[in-house]
């Protein structure tokens, strides 16, 4: 008899270890499969980038099981570049020419909207230097043999810049356009009369003016209209990584929404609308754009500084297709570049102005 005793309590403690264990590797099987994907987003610290840090800061990403990582830089053409390489996994920021050369040979999908210009709100401005605002130069047709910095060549301030010349009529060869790398090496050459002209966004732009480093000669929506930025990612991302992809945008689309609540509201006079959601998503924002501003300041300055976006993400895709047409004229974008393979609209429903 002790013998079987013995004998049934090792198998009891055995089947004991057996079920500890099982239980053990479901555990971790568990854990694992409800690990959250991470993910790195490239993206200026813009206050058009707000859409992006509301989703993270309120936990839209986390809600769709995916940790976000942001990654900082100082011009919008590195970030398509660095999504290119793997690098990072999406990029939030304006279109350049190099852009859409990249997108054209397959490498990067447009999947939603970033900011956009649009009548009424105040979006990139004008700037003219101190030394060139003595000179005489206050309104657009003195560009005429001025200079302007811009980041890189085939930057959405090339873009701007072109569109200011065929609307005000003045030849864009007049314009020597300096490319100066980074938005800090615009504004320095600005404030040190080195260019006559910048246009930037105005969280930066309105420090500059209200320091009387510069003097705003308008704001480049009071001229015109455009989808001026995207959210995207690689090719290969949006193929192989689709339900990913999916969940992003969707945690994405929430930041915008609550983006346009916040900001762009207006009233029976068209005078923007802030009350206390605009402060609560401007707390959130401030710290990434303005992070050496006292908070209050910073509250302030994002709200006066707020591009507008579409609160559901959506495209103008006619656009889209505007602009690679004029950089192609001006040979920044290559002839065989297809706008319809630049875009993947898959993953936002109802964008806008899609072509045939």
């Amino acid at each position: 008899m002790p013998i079987f005793s013995n004998t049934l309590n090792w198998f009891a403690q055995v089947s004991a270890c057996a079920v500890r264990l099982t239980f053990v590797a479901l555990y971790f099987m568990c854990t694992t499969a409800n690990a959250a994907d991470k993910v790195s987003v490239g993206m200026l610290r813009f206050v058009s980038s707000g859409p992006m840090f509301l989703a993270m800061e309120r936990g839209y990403f986390r809600e769709q099981g995916i940790e976000v990582e942001p990654k900082f830089f100082e011009a919008a053409q590195p970030i398509a570049v660095a999504v290119v390489s793997g690098d990072i996994d999406f990029g939030a920021t304006a279109f350049t020419g190099g852009f859409f050369n990249l997108a054209g040979a397959g490498q990067l999908k447009i999947i939603a909207a970033q900011s956009k210009e649009s009548r009424g709100f105040e979006g990139n401005a004008i700037l003219v230097s101190n030394a060139a605002w003595d000179k005489g130069f206050h309104q657009l047709k003195d560009f005429s043999g001025k200079s302007l910095g811009i980041s890189q060549i085939g930057s959405s301030f090339h873009y701007q810049i072109g569109q200011l010349a065929r609307i005000a009529e003045f030849d864009l060869k007049s314009v020597t356009l300096r490319p100066l790398q980074s938005l800090p090496n615009m504004v320095a050459a600005l404030k040190g009369n080195q260019v006559d002209a910048i246009i930037i966004a105005p969280n930066l732009a309105r420090p500059l003016v209200a320091a009387g480093d510069a003097h705003l000669l308008g704001w480049y929506s009071d001229y015109d209209e455009y989808q001026f930025g995207g959210l995207f990612t690689s090719a290969r991302t949006a193929k192989e990584r689709r339900e990913l992809t999916r969940r992003f945008v969707q945690a994405y689309q929430r930041g915008c929404s609550d983006y346009a609540v916040a900001f762009m509201n207006k009233d029976s006079t068209g005078a923007r609308i802030f009350d206390e959601t605009s402060d609560s998503a401007a707390k959130i924002i401030a710290p990434y754009v303005y992070p050496n501003e006292p908070t209050e300041h910073g509250i302030a300055l994002v709200k006066s500084s707020a591009f507008p976006a579409d609160p559901q993400a959506r495209l103008d895709v006619a656009d889209i297709y505007k602009q690679i047409s004029w950089m192609k004229a001006e040979k920044l974008v290559n002839d065989t570049v297809d706008p319809a393979l630049t875009l993947d609209l898959g993953f936002v429903q109802g964008h806008f102005n899609v072509p045939k």
